[in-house]
């Protein structure tokens, strides 16, 4: 079940009610509704928007956390409140003004999520409304909101997910995601796990940290208030807080990386390569977190890491996270600068759909659609073939998707390696256990898979492949 339904567990952990701060209420709800126009309009992403935002409005402590949780539930919850509204108003939603319809998709989200009095939760939103919108558009939100709040969220599914409803439409309503994304997810985890699987992408991860090798430690982190993380010996993991207050973070010696992310690159490095263990390369390594990882691990070994981006933005973002060991270039890999055969490891973390990372970048759900994943395969097919063509024979290629979808992961592999007699498949996940404190559930190989439900990660995929 999505986080919004159980009402009980919502008030153990989800921030509002009455507050004695002395900041504007108004200030929250309208730094919420302004990343989610953002995102709407701008196609921008809420977890670089709303911190800024915050440090802007000098939002702190509970309001900043109440801004946080209004932003990214309104985020997750959009296809369900949608539902809900829609029987709760008399205009058809797309005939809704945009700025409106986020006030109440803003103000269903605190009637039937959090433990906001219903009556505070129409009121702000309607003062927001006559903000944005005007007097008459607010009279007209206060009558939809009053609406919703005659029942709670678990009155609201039974009628807008029934029981008796198709599975992929019922799935699809009650866990506010996209009915291809639905399908796309069942194909790849199964029915049996899908509804945990759709559940776990509602619920906000904490925030993992990764103390890079040779440049911080693990117990720096925990003597700054983190604490251990379940897999990555080099993982842990925020509780609460930001990380930039952390002095490991700010000077760069470590960095916020999901766990899964870790571990790739740890498996990368630690896969069994025959001959020489100098050069290694990241062939689409912005903004630089498998990077950074990377660098510091071949500094250790006395080996350089070569990481390229092809957008010259990316690539600097790329500098700021390895070391200056490493070499960092903006190009293009799939038409790349080096000569084939230079490398002994390569990494290619191929563009994907995020559908993996749908608990930290809610609003991708909502971006994407089916033809976004046949847009990208030829891209994928390309940076894989170009990165097998990198390495030379004897040395092992990572290929990574944060994404579970089979057309962006096995079925990319088992297209490429159709083709080409000179490339083996390595069995990940039992390398994986060797290195993640005997991690299980992802897969019987030879690739792996990490999900949210199972594994607290992204549901990162991965295909370690040597060249013969």
């Amino acid at each position: 079940m999505p986080p919004a339904r159980n009402r009980r567990h919502a008030q153990n952990r989800r921030p509002g009610g009455p507050r004695k701060t002395g900041r504007p209420q108004d200030l929250v709800r309208r730094t919420a509704f302004d990343v989610i126009r953002a995102v709407e309009t701008r196609d921008a992403y809420a977890n670089l928007l709303l911190p800024a935002r915050l440090r802007d409005r000098d939002l702190t402590g509970r309001d900043a956390a109440l801004a946080t949780e209004l932003t990214y539930g309104t985020l997750r919850g959009r296809g369900t409140y949608d539902a809900v509204l829609a029987l709760c108003s008399d205009r058809e939603l797309r005939r809704i003004d945009g700025p409106l319809l986020d006030v109440l998709r803003l103000g269903a989200h605190q009637i039937l999520a959090t433990r906001i009095p219903p009556h505070a939760a129409v009121g702000t939103a309607v003062e927001l409304a006559r903000s944005v919108a005007g007097p008459g558009q607010a009279k007209f939100a206060n009558a939809v909101l009053r609406k919703v709040t005659t029942r709670d969220m678990d009155g609201w599914l039974e009628i807008v997910a029934p029981a008796d409803a198709d599975a992929t439409t019922r799935l699809s309503v009650a866990h506010s995601h996209p009915k291809w994304i639905v399908s796309a997810m069942r194909d790849a985890v199964g029915k049996g796990e899908i509804e945990e699987l759709l559940a776990a992408d509602n619920v906000r991860p904490r925030v993992t940290l990764v103390a890079r090798p040779g440049r911080a430690t693990v117990q720096e982190l925990y003597d700054a208030g983190a604490e251990p993380a379940p897999y990555s010996p080099y993982a842990a993991v925020l509780a609460e807080g930001d990380p930039a207050n952390i002095a490991a973070v700010r000077d760069g010696r470590a960095a916020v990386q999901d766990e899964a992310s870790q571990i790739v690159a740890l498996a990368l490095a630690e896969a069994p390569l025959e001959g020489s263990d100098a050069h290694w390369a990241d062939t689409c390594a912005g903004p630089g977190g498998k990077a950074g990882l990377l660098s510091a691990l071949a500094n250790e070994r006395g080996a350089r890491l070569l990481a390229a981006d092809i957008a010259p933005h990316r690539a600097g973002l790329v500098r700021r996270a390895v070391d200056d060991r490493a070499g960092v270039v903006a190009a293009d890999g799939m038409a790349p600068a080096w000569r084939p055969a230079s490398f002994d490891r390569v990494m290619v973390d191929a563009p994907c759909t995020g559908l993996g990372a749908l608990r930290r970048r809610p609003e991708a759900r909502w971006r994407r659609g089916p033809a976004s994943v046949a847009e990208l395969g030829p891209l994928q097919r390309g940076l894989l073939g170009s990165a097998l063509d990198s390495v030379r024979p004897g040395g092992v290629v990572a290929y990574v998707t944060c994404s579970p979808h089979l057309a962006e992961t096995r079925v990319v592999v088992d297209d490429v390696l159709r083709g080409r007699d000179d490339v083996e498949r390595l069995d990940a996940p039992p390398l994986l256990a060797s290195l993640a404190h005997d991690i299980t559930g992802l897969g019987n190989g030879p690739y792996a898979q990490f999900w949210p439900h199972r594994h607290g990660t992204d549901a990162m995929f991965l295909a370690l492949l040597r060249r013969t």
